[in-house]
């Protein structure tokens, strides 16, 4: 799953990134939640990319009630091609999220320790994104997102069963191209390496957003040792997105 990020580059560094004319107008944000308006870059008319913001939770086309993209944040990348709610998106609307990281939490016997996960050099990089068009009877329109996912990595297996699928550089193109339909095997989890560690407990309220929630956090010995014993069990296969598998949550590099 993918329900808490961050992006903290510069606007030049993100320009530079994801290939747009000129740096956006975007500010650090270092815990961005659902139902937010959030960045996403996808193709303008005239086929450059381009940086807009949107709503952070997919509303279909054919939804009555807006209200559903609060349960719409994430769109399972097994079934893109099937599911009605994402298929149209899937076939004409990809986008890239850029972030520095994304945020998971882990079980543990003290509570649930928040672990950022991001590129070991701290650059930005894009998850697989979805967008769509709503508009309402009145006229309103709403533009929305959704952030794609797929079964997790070892990595990212001892902390959750799912990760949002992260989208290399190099397929950027292909990706936000409507007019490659064969993009299925950009549905998968990251094969770069992955660096994760523990942040404070205070990412926890969606009111902070400051750079010391990125910075590491030392775990107690005592705490480490327990879930390490605890990493043995390994995560339900139906784990919702409040479930956690259990591993020691030391800073790690895979």
């Amino acid at each position: 799953m993918c329900g808490r990020y961050e992006l903290s580059s510069h606007p030049a560094a993100v320009a530079l990134a994801f290939g747009l004319d000129y740096p956006p107008d975007i500010r650090p944000r270092y815990n961005i939640a659902p139902m937010q308006q959030v960045p996403i870059v996808r193709l303008g008319s005239n086929g450059r990319r381009q940086l807009v913001q949107v709503r952070w939770g997919l509303v279909p086309r054919f939804a009555k009630d807006p209200s559903i993209g609060a349960r719409m944040i994430n769109a399972r990348g097994e079934t893109l091609a099937s599911r009605s709610a994402f298929r149209n998106a899937f076939a004409r609307h990809r986008c890239l999220v850029p972030v520095n990281g994304f945020y998971e939490w882990q079980a543990t016997p003290a509570g649930k320790q928040p672990l950022h996960i991001g590129m070991p050099d701290g650059r930005p990089f894009a998850l697989a994104g979805l967008y769509e068009r709503w508009l309402s009877s009145e006229g309103d329109v709403l533009d929305t997102c959704a952030v794609v996912t797929t079964a997790a990595t070892r990595s990212i297996a001892g902390v959750h069963d799912r990760m949002p699928v992260i989208v290399p550089d190099a397929a950027y193109a292909r990706w936000l191209d409507p007019a490659d339909t064969d993009v299925a095997d950009l549905v998968h989890g990251c094969t770069d390496p992955l660096r994760i560690y523990p942040v404070s407990t205070r990412v926890n309220a969606v009111r902070n957003d400051d750079a010391a929630l990125v910075e590491p956090v030392t775990i107690t010995a005592a705490n480490d040792d327990t879930v390490a014993a605890a990493a043995a069990e390994p995560p339900h296969a139906d784990a919702s997105e409040e479930d956690f598998a259990r591993e020691p949550v030391q800073e790690k590099l895979f």
